[in-house]
């Protein structure tokens, strides 16, 4: 099977997000999330040292993503976050694409993961 085929296969309103334990967030007075992510690795140490990149990485999340990243919480699948960014953001455009996204994005960084996926 292609990995083309198994991508179209996936049917991400069944997917349940589960929130990386190891990552560190925080709230401001807003609500606004901001992540912290620490940069581990031989290659991250090399860049740390000679490009003098930071150890962390402070990654500011708009009303959107701290909405959804606060909604995760390892029980609720995508249909169901969708639902509350529509009741949340009523006039949010295309939101269940652009939820889909969002976590897939928090997926390849390795923020999230999906419930009964293997970790890597």
């Amino acid at each position: 099977m292609s990995v083309m085929k198994k991508k179209k296969d996936n049917n991400y309103l069944d997917y349940i997000p589960v929130k990386n334990p190891e990552i560190e967030y925080g709230t401001d007075e807003n609500g606004r999330v901001t992540v912290y992510i620490e940069w581990k690795g031989f290659y991250h140490r090399i860049a740390q040292k000679f490009f003098h990149r930071p150890r962390v990485s402070d990654v500011k999340l708009d009303d959107y993503g701290s909405f959804v990243w606060l909604a995760i919480d390892d029980m609720k699948d995508v249909h169901q976050l969708s639902k509350e960014l529509d009741a949340r953001f009523p006039k949010m455009e295309k939101s269940l694409s652009r939820l889909i996204k969002f976590l897939e994005i928090l997926h390849d960084n390795r923020l999230i993961r999906w419930k009964g996926e293997k970790v890597k």
